[in-house]
C-alpha cells in the first residue's frame, strides 16, 4: 500500500553533514506522520524525529536535537533528514516510517539507509 525508500546514506567523517530523504508511494503522504529511526547492530531500534502530517509539527530524540532537521516535501512525497555535526555514534542503519493511522504507530517502514561516521 505504502511504499518508502531512503536515500543519501553514506560514509562521513566526524563533524561532517549527510541529508537523507526518504521517497513515499502510494496513499496520501500529506496526511501521514512521518518519523525517522536508526539500529545499530546489538541495539534496539532507536526513534530519531517524527513531523506531523496536520501543522508540521517536529520532534527530535534528545540525542540528535540541535544537530538533526527533519522536514518534508509533501509536493514530492518526500521526507528529510539533514544531519549535521555528524559524530561516530551516529552510526547506524537509517529507517524512515510512515504512520498512516494517526496514533496506531508506524504502519510502513523503508528498508534503510546505512550512514557511517568515522572519527
Amino acid at each position: 500500500q505504502v511504499q518508502l525508500v531512503e536515500s543519501g546514506g553514506g560514509l562521513v567523517q566526524a563533524g561532517g553533514s549527510l541529508r537523507l530523504s526518504c521517497a513515499a508511494s502510494g496513499g496520501t503522504f500529506s496526511s501521514y506522520n512521518m518519523g525517522w529511526f536508526r539500529q545499530t547492530p546489538g541495539k534496539e531500534r532507536e526513534f530519531i524525529a517524527a513531523i506531523t502530517w496536520s501543522d508540521d509539527s517536529t520532534y527530535y530524540a534528545d540525542a540528535v536535537t540541535g544537530r538533526f532537521t527533519i522536514s518534508r516535501d509533501n509536493s514530492k512525497n518526500t521526507v528529510y533528514l539533514q544531519m549535521n555535526s555528524l559524530k561516530p555514534e551516529d552510526t547506524a542503519v537509517y529507517y524512515c516510517a510512515a504512520d498512516v493511522k494517526h496514533g496506531s504507530g508506524y504502519d510502513y517502514w523503508g528498508q534503510g539507509t546505512q550512514v557511517s561516521v568515522s572519527a
